[in-house]
């Protein structure tokens, strides 16, 4: 089958055309505005407030859990050290609830468990992600900040923004925002090492912002071990790599020598580390990069996917590499994978089992859901998470990461 061409990939986030503006009266008395700029699609804050290095940080929390938002005007390590403390006090266990898990286990329930634990942790976070986003920087036309003792952000902000265009302005955004800009950059700069793909220094791959990062080396260990089909072990036969994030499966099969690939994503910032990181590996005369939803035309010996694990509504952009509503990713794949697999070919489907655990989704749903596909288990290799919130006693979703299990489901049409 011949591949088809990659699309051009430009690094140039999805942000809408027009941004809203923040308003704001400074200590003279003059009113300001600049624009307001959200990669997690908060909407501009309404009431915005001065702060500076005198700002304690009570009245900062007060301010922000009341939703009036405070525009940075001090020292930057001063802002920093604010929101920590304010941090703190988000995650601070209130006196009632104290006093409660203080009762005799006789005197109150257990708490919740399974969905209403995960759907609980979900709100807390976001409520702890609204307050800490009202600690606000303004940023120079040129992405760069004019705040004493400012670190040099203009990268960071390009990778997660784009390039400054004539006419931009001035523009507003979380501090806590810039931070995770600052280090998805340093990921970047870094790099992760993956084991599958060999010796270093030829290793690594190197995430950019909002795509996720392969920090969970086990699902990867399996797709560099998993027997080959026999349909997809010559090497003129088609693989395909469905969402393929960083590239880092792609490179992992291309290092196993099969081939050729397609390499499927929506996203763009996807689609452009893809060529990245297998341009720098070596592979990427071997894989073809698509910009589709799910498949590439035509059929393979080999089509593997590693949908979302956790089948929720993603509250950013960067979220939807972790959250699948509906499990719209994992449903579109399993029903349409049988139509693009050649006869003996077969679909690798990587997924943890968290889900089941906190009861989003029942593990006799996901075997119906493949049963309906016209699928057929061939298979299974299963692996034992090795990331530290596994053995976080402390966590609220311990129990169910701790019984946690990464699979690879060999499927056959």
């Amino acid at each position: 089958m011949p591949l088809h061409p990659a699309p051009a990939c430009v690094e140039s986030p999805s942000l809408p055309p027009t941004h809203p503006r923040i308003h704001w009266t400074t200590p003279e008395g003059v009113a300001a505005s600049a624009r307001w700029r959200s990669e997690r699609g908060a909407p501009a804050p309404q009431r915005v407030v001065m702060a500076d290095d005198t700002t304690t940080a009570d009245a900062a929390y007060r301010l922000a859990c009341a939703g009036t938002a405070l525009l940075w005007q001090g020292d930057f390590h001063n802002a920093r050290q604010l929101l920590q403390a304010m941090a703190r006090r988000c995650d601070a266990t209130p006196v009632r609830k104290q006093r409660k898990a203080a009762q005799p286990v006789a005197e109150h329930s257990a708490g919740p468990a399974g969905a209403e634990a995960f759907h609980k942790h979900r709100q807390a976070q976001a409520q702890r992600a609204r307050t800490l986003g009202m600690v606000l920087l303004r940023f120079e036309p040129d992405h760069t900040l004019n705040l004493r003792r400012a670190p040099d952000v203009q990268l960071a902000c390009t990778h997660a923004w784009g390039a400054p265009t004539p006419g931009d302005g001035d523009a507003v955004a979380s501090l806590r925002e810039l931070l995770g800009f600052t280090s998805a950059q340093e990921w970047r700069r870094v790099g992760v090492e993956i084991a599958a793909l060999g010796a270093a220094p030829h290793n690594r791959v190197f995430p950019h912002y909002g795509v996720f990062s392969p920090v969970r080396g086990e699902y990867i260990d399996l797709v560099a071990q998993a027997p080959l089909p026999q349909a997809a072990a010559g090497a003129a036969l088609p693989v395909f790599d469905i969402g393929t994030g960083t590239g880092v499966l792609s490179a992992v099969l291309a290092r196993r020598g099969v081939g050729p690939i397609t390499a499927t994503d929506l996203d763009p910032r996807a689609l452009a580390c893809a060529q990245a990181n297998l341009a720098q590996l070596g592979v990427s005369d071997r894989v073809t990069l698509l910009q589709t939803d799910l498949f590439p035309p035509g059929q393979a010996g080999l089509v593997v996917c590693n949908p979302p694990w956790l089948p929720a509504r993603a509250s950013s952009p960067v979220e939807h590499a972790v959250y699948d509503e509906g499990s719209r990713m994992l449903r579109g794949y399993l029903n349409g994978l049988a139509a693009h697999l050649v006869p003996g070919g077969e679909g690798w489907l990587i997924l943890s089992d968290l889900a089941e655990h906190l009861g989003l989704r029942s593990r006799a749903e996901l075997l119906a859901w493949m049963a309906q596909a016209g699928l057929k288990v061939l298979g299974r290799l299963d692996a034992k998470p090795r990331h530290s919130k596994a053995s976080n006693t402390s966590d609220p979703l311990h129990s169910a990461r701790s019984a946690e299990v990464t699979s690879l489901w060999r499927l056959g049409a």
